[in-house]
């Protein structure tokens, strides 16, 4: 199978889990169409705007990972805030919290991932 890039589904979240702006997601696998053989349901290029941000949310029944292809991020990782950047990765697990925002000048850009537990 192959989707090319202009026939990904696009979409805009405001306020993404009380976050801030806009929020835009070009799902690459698409659970819908049962993509992720029910072991996940998300797996998305995310961008974050400048002083945009997906607020702070809890996984339950599944892990989350973010990996941070370009710009600069605030992650609140359980409590604790940390700064990223490109080439690092964000987990989740199951039962955790997380949030993420863009504190820097240029577009937040990552991959993330949603399974099961």
């Amino acid at each position: 199978m192959l989707r090319r890039a202009e026939d990904m589904r696009k979409e805009i979240n405001t306020n993404l889990r009380g976050g801030k702006g806009d929020i835009q997601a070009i799902n690459i696998l698409e659970n819908s169409q049962n993509e992720f053989n029910d072991k996940g349901r998300l797996f998305t290029k995310t961008t974050v705007k400048p002083g945009d941000s997906i607020g702070w949310h809890q996984h339950v029944g599944d892990s989350e990972v973010y990996y941070i292809l370009s710009g600069r991020g605030l992650v609140n990782d359980n409590g604790t805030e940390v700064e990223v950047g490109a080439g690092d990765m964000v987990l989740t697990r199951d039962g955790e919290c997380h949030s993420i925002a863009n504190n820097g000048q240029e577009d937040l850009v990552f991959i993330a991932l949603i399974l099961f537990a």
